[in-house]
């Protein structure tokens, strides 16, 4: 009897059902942006307004739920267990592990809002009169609210089930491997299915989005800077070069690319925003961050369970919040996969502190520095940012470096900055798609890439038609929504295996002995 699952091979490339599958269902939404563009704008709208204002608690108690997972494992009785063999080494240096983490995780955003949220929220914060020393202060607790514990334990939870069973079980870098391991046999392997194809389109959606504000921030940096207009035409011709250069890094291959380009934007980012602290109001800076950290870590346990019903508000916390932490969930399985292949042989507890602790530290120096400087000028400067916030979120960083010294270079290392992250993301985003559509190939086939990469491009385009950051976002948590119920499953069957390390510390389980190879660097898999 012939195995369903078995998948169909045509020259040599096996195109099973997942790519199949997965390839017509987002041809056919990418066919559906292109033909009618402003359908399917508000047909993501539409969907996810319902999705978040009808079962707002369910999004934020998953969220909040992978916060105090990740705690406990950091903390509690697993924090020693490798993500590998026991005698393993991490592949990465520390600096350049935590350098990929962001340019993987959110190098361009960022930079899109490090000056934008906290504006925004100083001008129109929930609840209370604008522009005022009480809203500066909520300004910057729902900034790092939405872009600091709870995002990265979303990424971090993420990564380390895939890494866990991938290093540590021997088992296929995918999303359904822990799903299978609940549901044996054939039944099992189909469900399993399903969970990649609804991963594969959370990636898919989540890039399109991403990319679709990336591109929108450098049209209106070129626009400041170089006077260019802010037409679909330019919106257009700035995909197109970024889709040639993501795309001959994916068809020629770099030999640890990401990890030269992470380094790279890494250093440039941290000696940018060291500039701006020094050159601007330093003190004034310093003293929000402090004042920021402080107000975060102490409202941290109401806010994550906070959703203002009493005050009418749960559309505010509908645009907000949970638009956030379903755009973290979205990102999950790309970014998750990504951190995975990159974490091999660090204990849970170096893992918990490298990929949840130090980036939502580095986020809260980030926006103090950024968003703080923007503030002083607001409340003490000739200000006008915040207006220009409302009226095009895009134009607001680029405005703001024109109030420090070699603004105009700072705008262009800005501009490199934004490039490089998203070709990095569309770059890495492309790979792992392959991967989740070849049955977990550690070296998927060329076409699969391009095929991934170009789909990825043509939804981009699709949602530019829009010009709307709303839309953008919307497009990007539309694929998460589905994708939680997997996400839910596959932590079930982490803490299902996780649970023999306990009985047997430091041992593998016999599950184990069926290795398969794992590349030992990124340029390697690729």
């Amino acid at each position: 009897m012939s195995d369903p699952i078995k998948p169909r091979t045509i020259n040599g490339i096996a195109l099973n059902r997942v790519f199949v599958l997965s390839l017509i269902l987002v041809a056919a939404f990418g066919g559906w942006g292109l033909i009618d563009p402003a359908g399917m704008s508000g047909a993501s709208l539409g969907f996810t307004g319902f999705m978040l204002t009808s079962i707002g608690w369910y999004w934020l108690l998953i969220s909040t739920g992978f916060l105090i997972l990740a705690g406990f494992l950091a903390f509690g009785p697993y924090g020693r267990v490798k993500l590998g063999d026991d005698d393993e080494e991490p592949e990465f240096s520390t600096a350049s592990w935590i350098a990929m983490l962001f340019a993987g995780g959110m190098g361009a955003g960022l930079i899109f809002w490090g000056v934008a949220e906290p504006l925004y929220h100083f001008r129109a914060p929930p609840g209370m009169l604008g522009e005022t020393p009480e809203a500066a202060r909520l300004a910057f607790t729902l900034t790092n609210l939405h872009w600091g514990l709870h995002a990265w334990s979303i990424y971090g939870i993420c990564a380390m089930v895939i890494a866990y069973f991938t290093f540590r079980k021997k088992k296929k870098p995918l999303i359904s491997t822990p799903i299978e391991s609940l549901f044996p046999g054939v039944n099992g392997q189909r469900l399993g299915q399903v969970a990649n194809i609804l991963g594969v389109f959370a990636v898919v959606f989540g890039l399109a989005g991403s990319l679709t504000m990336g591109t929108l921030q450098l049209r209106a940096g070129l626009g400041e800077l170089l006077g260019t207009p802010l037409t679909f035409g330019m919106s257009l011709a700035i995909m197109l070069v970024m889709y040639a250069t993501y795309m001959t890094s994916t068809a020629v291959g770099v030999d640890r690319g990401i990890k030269l380009l992470s380094n790279i934007n890494m250093v440039v980012a941290v000696l940018m925003v060291i500039y701006i602290a020094l050159l601007g109001p330093t003190a004034f800076i310093f003293e929000t961050l402090v004042d920021s950290i402080g107000g975060y870590f102490t409202q941290l346990p109401a806010l994550a369970f906070h959703l203002m019903p009493f005050e009418g508000l749960q559309e505010w916390t509908a645009s907000w919040t949970l638009t956030y932490m379903i755009w973290w969930l979205a990102w999950g399985p790309f970014v998750g996969i990504f951190i995975a292949r990159i974490s091999r042989g660090r204990t849970i507890r170096e893992f918990c502190a490298g990929v949840i602790l130090v980036p939502t530290l580095f986020s809260l120096f980030w926006f103090a520095v950024l968003g703080g400087g923007a503030v002083f000028i607001e409340l003490f400067g000739g200000g006008g940012i915040a207006e220009l916030v409302s009226q095009d979120v895009s134009r607001a960083f680029f405005v703001f470096l024109e109030f420090f010294p070699l603004g105009q270079l700072l705008g262009f290392v800005a501009l490199f900055l934004i490039f490089i992250f998203l070709v990095t993301s569309a770059d890495s985003g492309s790979f792992v798609l392959s991967m989740m559509t070849s049955d977990g190939q550690l070296n998927p086939p060329l076409l699969y890439k391009l095929v991934w990469g170009s789909l990825v491009a043509v939804l981009t385009v699709a949602t530019l038609f829009s010009g709307s950051v709303e839309v953008a976002k919307a497009m990007a948590v539309t694929g998460a929504i589905p994708f939680s119920v997997v996400l839910l499953l596959q932590v079930v069957g982490f803490l299902r295996a996780i649970r023999g390390e306990g009985r047997s510390p430091g041992a593998v389980t016999a599950e184990s002995s069926s290795t398969r190879p794992i590349a030992t660097t990124v340029g390697e898999s690729r």
